[in-house]
């Protein structure tokens, strides 16, 4: 998948989003909600009511990138309106794409084989 960089800036707009907003109303929330440059090149994700889908915007220096993804089953993990704009890294960015809860994953090892 051709994408933005490890290091680039992650951004949720908590709450809500109207999921029929498209590229020009998500960046107008960008700007005015979570109060960034929606053209800066971070990532700006918004999910819908259902919660089972999401919408992240990204501008790749030629113009946006709109990924909807919506899931068969379960539901993407969100932080609350109250919490206003959360800011993720790219690991949990990709936990997040992936419906695993990025604020507490339930990662484990395999133990360690004694030699």
């Amino acid at each position: 998948m051709i994408g933005p960089s490890g290091n680039v800036k992650v951004y949720l707009a908590c709450g809500v989003t109207d999921m029929r907003r498209g590229i020009d109303g998500l960046a107008t929330l960008a700007r005015e909600v979570i109060k960034q440059d929606p053209g800066s090149g971070a990532i700006f994700g918004f999910r819908g009511k259902r919660a089972d889908r999401i919408k992240l915007l990204w501008w790749d220096t030629q113009g946006f990138c709109l990924y909807y993804k919506v899931l068969e089953r379960g539901y993407f993990p969100w932080p609350t309106a109250k919490d206003g704009v959360a800011h993720l890294t790219a690991g949990q960015l990709a936990m997040l794409v992936e419906a695993i809860d990025w604020r507490r994953p339930a990662w484990t090892s395999a133990p360690l084989r004694s030699g």
